[in-house]
């Protein structure tokens, strides 16, 4: 990590349209940005946990300088594909979105579901840049760019008193602290937040002082992979 931290990013999975709509709008009225890891299958579908992003969340997010990351095509989870088949999902995600005119995605990419094997891990980390994973845990000072650390925002702000912890860690250690949620309004999924909690959490990196980056400008920037040992 070197001298970057402590810094922490905001990331959003699948994603629900509040994630962007409401998550993204608060980012930026703090002058920040986060990262959504996407899975095109998705676009235009809805479920139990809410109506998720369509076409013009995607160009409207990058526009607004957040990033557009990756998270299979189809959602699906490495514990019951093949090794094969998962990456070939993660490709195929990651392709999809790339070949949308005029929209940047980035190389980073978060496991479905949080789910990971050790053979997927291997394989998906020589595929992308990053990849995260729903481990708790502040990373650094050094960092396992195949399984980012990461920590949910769910429910409400009966959370904070975790959130505190969270960033007192982050700052004795100097390291990175990723948090991740799906939709966020009045009434959330189980595996969303308010705008309340979100706001507050927010408020308080703000009043810490961290940096808040998204996933690639941490990693393209300030992690460094190790060089390959010599023979």
């Amino acid at each position: 990590m070197g001298e970057i931290g402590p810094v922490v990013s905001f990331s959003f999975d699948d994603f629900p349209r509040t994630a962007y709509t409401v998550g993204g709008s608060v980012l930026k009225d703090f002058g920040a940005r986060g990262t959504f890891y996407t899975a095109l299958g998705l676009m235009n579908s809805a479920s139990a946990f809410r109506q998720q992003f369509r076409l013009d969340d995607l160009y409207a997010l990058t526009a607004d300088g957040h990033e557009l990351a990756s998270h299979t095509l189809n959602h699906v989870s490495s514990r019951t594909t093949s090794v094969s088949a998962f990456v070939q999902e993660v490709r195929e995600g990651r392709a999809a979105m790339q070949q949308l005119p005029d929209l940047t995605v980035s190389n980073n990419f978060a496991y479905p579901f949080g789910a990971v094997t050790m053979a997927a891990k291997r394989a998906v980390g020589r595929e992308m840049l990053s990849c995260r994973g729903t481990t708790h845990g502040v990373n650094g000072p050094v960092v396992d760019l195949n399984l980012l650390r990461a920590n949910p925002l769910y429910g409400d702000v009966d959370r904070l008193d975790c959130v505190r912890s969270l960033l007192s860690t982050n700052e004795q250690v100097r390291g990175w602290l990723i948090f991740y949620t799906h939709d966020i309004c009045i009434s959330p999924s189980p595996y969303g937040c308010t705008r309340t909690l979100f706001e507050s959490v927010v408020r308080l990196v703000r009043e810490a002082s961290m940096k808040i980056l998204t996933v690639n400008e941490v990693v393209a920037k300030w992690v460094r992979k190790p060089d390959p040992p010599t023979v």
